[in-house]
């Protein structure tokens, strides 16, 4: 009885341990069939997108979605086209968010791409009537307190 139950142990085990080759050409295929783009191409793309007539609020944000996912920072014409989109589908809330993310978007290297993203789209911020997060208070946490430390 005992020697049943070890040979059926060790053909399960053999059967556990049997590791199958995996096939690597169709990912290959796969991976080397993208095309490429020219960063033009890809500032037209977006900025004809934003300016479509009938795009709608979940469109925008499926739009600044695809360009978040992107590494990097989105050029001033394209952020123009959809904080107009914003206006035209009046969700102003949605247009901050889009500065916020841009802001996200610069990285370690926020001192210097974001001021000069906020002197880009300046004009046009005005003209909508929009506020950047910083004029809105947002870049400070709503409950700061002031340190005990740093009180005399």
């Amino acid at each position: 009885m005992f020697r049943t139950t070890a040979l059926r142990l060790s053909s399960l085990m053999r059967g556990a341990v049997q590791v199958s080759k995996p096939s690597v050409a169709p990912v290959t295929r796969f991976m080397s069939s993208h095309s490429t783009e020219t960063d033009e191409q890809f500032d037209s793309r977006y900025e004809n997108f934003f300016n479509r007539k009938d795009i709608d609020g979940w469109e925008i944000r499926q739009g600044v979605n695809d360009l978040c996912g992107h590494d990097l920072v989105p050029e001033p014409k394209i952020l123009i086209a959809a904080l107009k989109a914003c206006r035209r589908v009046n969700d102003y809330a949605l247009a901050v968010r889009i500065i916020e993310a841009v802001k996200d978007k610069c990285g370690g290297k926020v001192n210097e791409i974001y001021p000069y993203i906020i002197q880009e789209i300046r004009p046009t911020l005005s003209e909508l009537g929009i506020d950047t997060p910083e004029e809105l208070g947002y870049d400070k946490p709503e409950l700061a307190l002031q340190s005990v430390y740093d009180i005399h």
